[in-house]
């Protein structure tokens, strides 16, 4: 079942670049890890968010999580009330939400189905015939 992992970040001042470079270069080739997105959630603060195959994946990827979150540990500010320099929250995914888009690139197909079960049109006149057969009378 699909899991996800969202860690909360805030960077010291004047190290946001640095950060996100590091993680654009970071080797995040974790077993079951689908994809992962790195989000600007206001001034100085960030959120990592990872989609995986299971939450046994997660977990079995915490401690090289761990380490790597230890490589700029030191571009991190304290969160404060007992949180330390991440806030992390992971689980199962319990609904998968359809959006608008999804339901209409749905539709469609059922349409084009339907209209390949039709017979072809009849082909239109092309406009220099319509204009020939107006000449001629």
């Amino acid at each position: 079942m699909t899991a996800y992992n969202v860690v909360r970040f805030r960077v010291k001042p004047g190290r946001d670049q640095e950060f996100i470079d590091l993680h654009r270069k970071a080797n995040a080739d974790f077993k079951g890890l689908r994809n992962g997105a790195l989000v600007k959630t206001g001034n100085q603060t960030y959120c990592l968010v990872g989609e995986w195959d299971s939450f046994d994946n997660i977990v079995a990827a915490r401690p090289s999580m761990v380490g790597m979150l230890d490589s700029f540990r030191d571009m991190l500010e304290d969160l404060g009330n007992g949180l330390g320099v991440t806030d992390p929250v992971s689980g199962e995914t319990v609904l998968q939400l359809k959006t608008a888009r999804a339901k209409a690139s749905a539709k469609p197909k059922k349409k084009a189905a339907a209209k390949a079960m039709r017979k072809p049109a009849k082909k239109k006149k092309s406009a220099k015939k319509k204009v020939a057969k107006r000449r001629r009378r």
